[in-house]
This record gives C-alpha cells, structure tokens and sequence, in this order.
C-alpha cells in the first residue's frame, strides 16, 4: 500500500483518527478475518482507546460517504483502530510485515 493509499485510509470517527481493519490488513499483509482473530484473542491488549467497533449508524456513515464499499456485504462491524492500537496490532500478528 502507496503512502498516498494510506493517508487517505485515515478517518476521524468518534473524534479520533483511525484506520479500518480491512485496510490495517492490506497494509499487514493478512486477510481480514486473520487480523480480527488475532485481535480477540488479545482483546485485553485493545482497550476502547486502541480499538473499537463500529457502530451500524458509522457503518451506514461510512457506505453513504463511499469511504466504503456496500458491494459483497459485511458479515461483521468493521474494527476502527488508533495510533496506539495500530502499534498493538505488530505485537499480535504474525505476519512477515507485523514483525
């Protein structure tokens, strides 16, 4: 992922910057369903300050913005990280990028 790909990744919800898991795990080098795995198995390592789930009005939000994409449907909320639980999520994946 380009530099410019990840700027605009970037969002403000709930008055913080974040970035989304399906783009955390483009960046990581994982699926998805891989990076959120890893993430409840740790879950006491992103408190709400690290990581949230969105809610299904931010959800809505995101789609009407196009930021996201409605097409091929979301089974579950996306996970919305911060700075400090983007750096948590290194310690936890176990990807060739995470390390």
């Amino acid at each position: 992922m380009e530099l410019e790909q990840i700027k605009n990744s970037i969002l403000e919800i709930r008055g913080k910057k974040v970035m989304l898991d399906m783009d955390l795990a483009k960046i990581y080098e994982v699926e998805t369903r891989v990076l959120k795995q890893a993430v409840r198995r740790n879950i006491e390592r992103f408190p709400e300050d690290f990581m949230f789930e969105l809610t299904e009005d931010e959800l809505q939000n995101l789609t009407s913005q196009n930021v996201m994409s409605s097409w091929g449907g979301q089974r579950h909320k996306p996970f919305a990280f911060t700075e400090q639980g983007i750096a948590m999520l290194s310690s936890v994946l176990k990807s060739k990028k995470a390390i």
